[in-house]
C-alpha cells in the first residue's frame, strides 16, 4: 500500500555467501588476478553489500532516506544510491496516490460500523452518517517520522502512519463537530454541501496540528438517516422538503418567464403613450400657429377676416349643403335665386 521497502540486512545470507566462496577457493588460496583469498572474502562482500544501495524511485513516488535512523532528506523519481542497512535505510513511498478511508461502514466485506456513524446533532437527535475520506501524503517526512500511530487491523493500516486510528480519530471528531452545530433535519435535506465543506476544512485544521503530512482531497457523505425506529416519519419530512422546493423552482420559473413578458407590454404602453403626447403636442402646436397666423391677419384686416372666418365656420357646420351668400349691400330679393323645383337649376335670366 505505501511502496515497496528495500529488505533489511541479512548477517545469514552473507555468511552463506562467504562460505560458499571460501569453499570454492580454498585449495589454491588465490582468486583468479592473484588476489590473496582474504582480501577477495573481505572486498567481494563489501563490493555487494554496496550494491545493495541503488534504489529506483517511480513517478509517483517519493523516498525518505536515513542515516543511523535519523532522517536525512526525500529523493524523487529516478535511480539513486544510498548507504544500505545497517547504516542508512530508505522507505520509497507513493506519494500523489489518492488513498480512501471509510467512516461508519466497510465496503469488504459490506457492513456498517454502528460506533462510528451514530451521532448527535445539534437539537439532540441521533443520526446515522457513513461517509468517505479521500486523502493523499504531502509530506514524507511528517507522514513517516512525526505521528506515532498503532495502526488499525480492520482497514489494513500498519503501525508507525497516521492515516490509522489518527486520522479516523480526527475524522470522527470533526464531524461530530460539524453536525452538533446543526439541525437534523438541516442534514438530512439542504445542508449536505455544506457539512461536506466544513468538516473537509476542520478536519484538515486538526491533521495539520497533528503533524501528520495529510493532504484532505475530499470528503463525501454516501448516507445520512435517522434512525430505524423514526426513518418513516422524517422520510415524509424530507419529501415535503423536496416537495417544497420543487415548487419554489416552478414559481421561480414562472416568474423568469412573466416579467420579461410585463416589462415588454409595459415599455409597449409607455411608447404608445409617448407617441400620443407628441402627437398631441405637434397638435396643439400647429393649431397655435394657425390662430397667431390668423390673429396677425385680423388685426391687419379685422372685417374682411371676419367675414372669411365667418364663411369657413358656415362651411364646417353645413357640409355638403348647397348656400348661396347674399350680399346685404346690393339689395334684391333671394327669390330669383331659390331653386323652383327639387334637383334643378334655376334658367338663365334673358338679355334685357
Amino acid at each position: 500500500m505505501y511502496g515497496e521497502r528495500r529488505p533489511e540486512f541479512d548477517p545469514d545470507k552473507m555468511l552463506r555467501d562467504l562460505r560458499e566462496r571460501f569453499d570454492r577457493f580454498r585449495l589454491g588460496g588465490r582468486v583468479p588476478g592473484g588476489v590473496p583469498l582474504a582480501l577477495a572474502a573481505f572486498f567481494v562482500p563489501f563490493f555487494i553489500w554496496l550494491a545493495t544501495g541503488f534504489y529506483t524511485v517511480a513517478p509517483a513516488e517519493q523516498a525518505a532516506e536515513r542515516l543511523f535512523g535519523e532522517f536525512r532528506g526525500t529523493r524523487d523519481q529516478g535511480l539513486h544510491w544510498y548507504p544500505p542497512t545497517p547504516i542508512g535505510n530508505v522507505d520509497v513511498v507513493a506519494i500523489t496516490e489518492t488513498r480512501t478511508m471509510e467512516l461508519g461502514f466497510r465496503s469488504s466485506p459490506t457492513r456498517d460500523v454502528e460506533g462510528e456513524a451514530q451521532m448527535i446533532s445539534g437539537d439532540l437527535n441521533i443520526i446515522n452518517i457513513q461517509m468517505i475520506v479521500q486523502y493523499k501524503i504531502a509530506d514524507l517526512e511528517l507522514f513517516l517520522f512525526r505521528v506515532s500511530d498503532p495502526g488499525e487491523e480492520d482497514r489494513g493500516i500498519a503501525a508507525g502512519r497516521p492515516d490509522g486510528r489518527t486520522l479516523k480519530d480526527a475524522t470522527e471528531a470533526a464531524l461530530r463537530q460539524v453536525i452538533g452545530q446543526r439541525a437534523l433535519d438541516d442534514v438530512l435535506t439542504v445542508e449536505k454541501v455544506a457539512v461536506q465543506d466544513q468538516t473537509r476544512q476542520t478536519l484538515q485544521a486538526l491533521l495539520n496540528d497533528y503533524q501528520t503530512g495529510i493532504e484532505i482531497l475530499g470528503v463525501d457523505l454516501q448516507t445520512v438517516r435517522p434512525p430505524d425506529p423514526v426513518r418513516p416519519a422524517f422520510d415524509d419530512v424530507v419529501a415535503a422538503r423536496v416537495d417544497k422546493e420543487s415548487r419554489i423552482n416552478n414559481a421561480l420559473a414562472y416568474q423568469e418567464d412573466q416579467v420579461p413578458r410585463s416589462l415588454g407590454s409595459a415599455q409597449v404602453v409607455i411608447q404608445q403613450a409617448e407617441a400620443f403626447k407628441e402627437a398631441r403636442i405637434a397638435r396643439a402646436e400647429g393649431e397655435a400657429a394657425r390662430f397667431l397666423a390668423v390673429l396677425a391677419e385680423y388685426q391687419k384686416s379685422k372685417e374682411v377676416t371676419r367675414q372669411r372666418l365667418y364663411l369657413e365656420a358656415m362651411e364646417e357646420i353645413l357640409p355638403g349643403v348647397t348656400k348661396f351668400i347674399v350680399d346685404p349691400v346690393a339689395g334684391g330679393n333671394v327669390l330669383p335665386f331659390l331653386p323652383l323645383t327639387q334637383g334643378s337649376n334655376p334658367a338663365p335670366l334673358a338679355a334685357p
